[in-house]
Order: structure tokens, then sequence, then C-alpha cells
């Protein structure tokens, strides 16, 4: 058993919580990781608010990190101690009708099938003052040691620095894979992408890398757009600027609609503007940001029924267990820049200060 440090939720809407935890070993088809690096992503924050699905308390939150393998238990074949890994918040079980599939990136052992508050075998690898504290999506990134199944780790180039690819962990592939993958965005084309977080900043990158013509960025905050235009955005605009609504600012600016759009919030609201953005009969609309869990979403049929795409996207649907080693390698060879993302670098000990730069949206 391992002794370290963990930030801990505790109940539902309290900060978290700096603790010496417990990790036990790894079990058969498991691997201990020491996480030296982690982000905070937004779907962290829903576990907080109590939006995020079938989340339960107490729980070490945290899910984009990276780290080396300690210790693995029986069976384990693709990861060895002292390899740099990034754990997988999507696992690649390789078996299931999905994984099989090669035009799917799910898999049925994700959280949205089963629970992942504990691991398989329905128990957890840590505690607390004598409590069990659950896992979460297996990560569990804010623990300075973390037990995930094999099937969730990824093994990554020894030269890769683990404080900057972890990352890699959601956001760059969530957005990035969105423009390349799920929309395959086509040279000369255009594009709308709605709210200029981390993962809105890596759709950009995605649409200028697959030759987009306009990339249109859309945040309330405007201090965004700087980093938008450095990365490829054409035209910055903010809803407060217009007294209409902002799919019409759009389709007034490019004539139809754009080509492609892309709703990286999470919100009803900005989720039906995306969608009426793009043109009515070859637009497709992709859904990048978590929705609320049990949220309902009305539309006028109309806006499918013409022709548009309406579709969404899982960690930017990247087989992830085989591609992030690719798409490390790609960073490495700097192919993309993921350095640009990258605002602060704080101590897990200031992990509720990070939240507060993350919902300030700075």
């Amino acid at each position: 058993v391992i002794k370290c440090r963990a930030a801990v939720a505790w109940a539902l809407g309290k900060p978290l919580s700096l603790e010496e935890v417990e990790v036990a070993p790894p079990k058969a088809g498991e691997v201990r990781i020491k996480i030296v690096a982690t982000g905070i992503c937004h779907t962290d924050e829903h576990i907080l608010e109590g939006l995020f699905p079938n989340v339960e308390f107490p729980v070490i939150p945290g899910h984009e990190g990276a780290g080396i393998v300690e210790s693995i238990g029986e069976g384990v074949t693709s990861v060895k101690p002292g390899d740099k890994v990034i754990p997988i918040c999507l696992p690649h079980c390789g078996e299931c009708s999905f994984c099989l599939n090669p035009e799917s990136n799910y898999c049925l052992k994700c959280h949205l099938s089963e629970s992942q508050s504990v691991l398989p075998d329905k128990t957890t690898r840590f505690t607390c003052k004598g409590k069990q504290i659950h896992h979460f999506l297996w990560v569990s990134s804010f623990a300075e040691y973390t037990v995930i199944p094999e099937n969730a780790v990824a093994k990554i180039d020894a030269a890769a620095p683990l404080d900057k690819v972890c990352v890699l962990g959601c956001a760059f592939p969530t957005g990035y894979g969105a423009a390349i993958n799920t929309a395959k965005v086509k040279a000369g084309s255009s594009c709308a992408v709605f709210g200029l977080g981390g993962v809105g900043l890596s759709v950009i990158m995605g649409c200028k890398a697959a030759g987009a013509a306009r990339i249109i960025a859309i945040d309330i905050n405007k201090d965004k757009f700087a980093k938008a235009r450095e990365l490829g955005a054409t035209d910055c605009i903010s809803p407060h600027d217009f007294k209409k609504p902002i799919q019409e600012v759009i389709t007034e600016m490019t004539g139809h609609g754009v080509d492609y759009s892309f709703e990286v919030i999470g919100l009803a609201e900005t989720m039906v503007a995306s969608l009426a953005s793009c043109n009515m009969n070859t637009g497709v609309c992709v859904m990048v940001g978590v929705p609320p869990a049990g949220k309902e979403i009305s539309i006028d049929p109309m806006l499918v029924f013409s022709g548009r795409t309406w579709k969404g996207t899982l960690l930017g649907g990247w087989k992830n267990r085989d591609f992030l080693s690719k798409l490390v390698s790609s960073y490495l060879e700097k192919k993309f820049n993921l350095d640009v993302l990258i605002t602060h670098r704080l101590p897990i000990a200031k992990v509720n200060e990070g939240f507060e730069l993350l919902c300030a949206g700075k």
C-alpha cells in the first residue's frame, strides 16, 4: 500500500479537500501509476456540481493525467514499471462489438454503460480516514498514485514531457478529433466554434489542420479571442455584441451558414444555436461540450429535415489506446502546439484555486 496525497470530493457542492490516502496495489489486469501532471477539465467541475451522471461520493476526480507506471498486476503485458503512460477515460477492451468496429471508438466498458466509480471487480483501491473512496472514470488523476485497468492505459514515448502531454488525456484529442474525425472538415470550408476553452481552441486547431478557409470563433469572453486568432480563427465574435440571435449573425456573415459548427460548451441553447448556424442542407453540427445529466433539448424538426447532420463525439472519435501514442509522437514532431493550451501551473495543494481560474474563464 502506498500513502500519498489526493484531492478528495467528500460531497456534492463542497470544495476539494487535500488528504492523505492509501492506494492499494494493483490486482490482476490493473496498473498502478504515479501521476506526474494532470489538467483540470470542466467535466471535473460537473462532478462537483452534480451534473455528471452516476458519480458516487466520496470520489477522487481528475481524468486528464500523465504519469509513470509504478507497478503492474498479474497478467498485464502492454506496460511495465517505468513506462510513461496516459490514462484513458474511454477504455478500449478490444473485445466488445464497438471495439471490434473500425468506425467506432466507443467501448461497452465505458462510463456510459457501466459504473466507473469502482473498478471492474466492484471494489476501489483508495482509502481515506478508514473510508472507501470512489474512482472517477477509472482515472482519478487528482491523486499522486492511482490504479487503473490495463485497458484504460496507453503507453507513450519516453521522451514526452508529462506536464504537457497530460492534456492529451481529454482536451486536445476531443477538440482536434471532433474536427478531423467526427466532422471530417474539408479543405476550403467554413466552420463556427462555440466556446473557446481548451477544447474549443483544440477544435480550431483541427479545423485549421484540415484546411478550413474560414473559422468563426464565438465566446462571451473576449479575452479568449487573441489565442483563438493565434491558432487559426479568422473571425471572433461575442453574442453580447448583437441584438439578434447569434445563429442569424453567422448566417448573414456566411450567406447560408457555415459548413461545420461545433458546440463546445454543453448548454442547450448554444447547442440549438450551433445547429442552426450550419447550412440547412449539407451542414454538419457536432456536439462536443458535455450536457448536464438529464437535460432535454427542444428543436424545430425543420432544422434537420432539410438535410443538416447533428452528431456527437466521444473523445474526438479516436480509439485512444491505439492513437494516443501517435498523437504524442505528432506533438514531439511539432505538428501541433499543445503548450498554448496551458495557462497556469499549480501544485496539487492549490487545486481549488485551479477550479476558480477555470470557472472565471482564465
